[in-house]
């Protein structure tokens, strides 16, 4: 477990947030998350950063990546080589704390479960409810399915890509 100076441990990833949070915040940028995942041989720390304002740009994503650059060499929570990388969310971002479910609150979503559920592994229809342990989706068909988080793998902001807005006007315009 990464431990921060003077401070209590955490897993790697809550450490990383604590730091990315002051950063993100002098830069006008909203923090979405940080993930410390190991893909191979290699061990990445990804921060994810957004806007309210406008879209997160590379010139964001530099200034977020030389500020924390300085900050983790100061802390050095990480004790051992990684990649850092600085990005957005995406447009299918992935929802994983309680303010992400809340400001999607009856938008399209994709749920994926680490098991079939009635012969179902991915769930798509609108957000409808969520508390510490479950989210409720309201599919196409009027159902309203509440799934245990334990049981989910991931869940993500389904966009329509028809509809999707690019620079003030839709793609059908």
């Amino acid at each position: 477990m990464a431990k921060k100076k003077g401070g209590s441990p955490g897993s790697t990833a809550e450490v990383c947030y604590r730091l990315a949070q002051p950063e993100a915040d002098a830069l006008g940028l909203k923090l979405w998350d940080v993930r410390f995942v190991k893909e191979g041989s290699t061990w990445y720390l990804r921060i994810f950063i957004d806007r309210e304002d406008a879209r997160v740009s590379i010139e964001d994503c530099v200034a977020m990546s030389r500020r924390m650059d300085k900050v983790l060499d100061e802390a050095d929570p990480i004790n051992h080589s990684y990649c850092l990388e600085v990005s957005s969310p995406g447009v299918e971002r992935k929802l994983t704390r309680p303010e992400h479910f809340e400001k999607y609150m009856g938008r399209p979503v994709m749920a994926r479960l680490h098991r079939p559920v009635d012969g179902i592994r991915e769930v798509q229809g609108t957000l409808a409810g969520f508390d510490q342990n479950a989210i409720t989706i309201k599919t196409d068909d009027g159902a309203s399915r509440m799934f245990a988080k334990k049981e989910l793998s991931s869940v993500r902001l389904a966009e329509d890509w028809d509809d999707f807005e690019y620079g003030g006007e839709t793609e059908n315009e």
